[in-house]
């Protein structure tokens, strides 16, 4: 099978090694996605429904450069640094994924890179 690698030309990932989305045949695997904009500017600050939104929104534009979309997403992982505001991600999600219904872990954790991220989402895609 084929592997086909995709950057968003973001530096970190030639220094730490990562690829933004990798294809293997059809299966999409995106890299946890934060709320950062391409000027390096964290959107929804504070703002736990904007942040999901926006990370949400980078990863179906990577999931198009990759041949996939939303609806072949199989599962997503949350990763959130207060898990108290389940409801406020949880709609951010739901916005994207209400009829689709991928399985889904919300995982509470310390903290993210920078202090002004408050989730970061992974998402598995398979396309048919």
């Amino acid at each position: 099978m084929n592997r086909t690698n995709y950057s968003s030309g973001a530096k970190w990932e030639d220094i730490v090694g990562y690829s933004r989305a990798v294809r293997v045949g059809n299966v999409v695997e995106v890299t946890g996605t934060v709320a950062v904009d391409e000027n390096g500017k964290t959107v929804g600050v504070d703002n736990p429904y904007e942040q999901t939104k926006f990370a949400y929104q980078k990863i179906e534009k990577v999931l198009a450069q990759a041949g996939a979309s939303l609806n072949d997403v199989v599962r997503c992982r949350m990763f959130v640094t207060d898990i108290s505001q389940w409801e406020a991600y949880g709609r951010g999600h739901a916005e994207f994924f209400k009829d689709i219904k991928p399985c889904l872990s919300m995982i509470g954790i310390n903290e993210l890179i920078e202090p002004e991220y408050m989730v970061e989402i992974e998402v598995s895609a398979i396309i048919p």
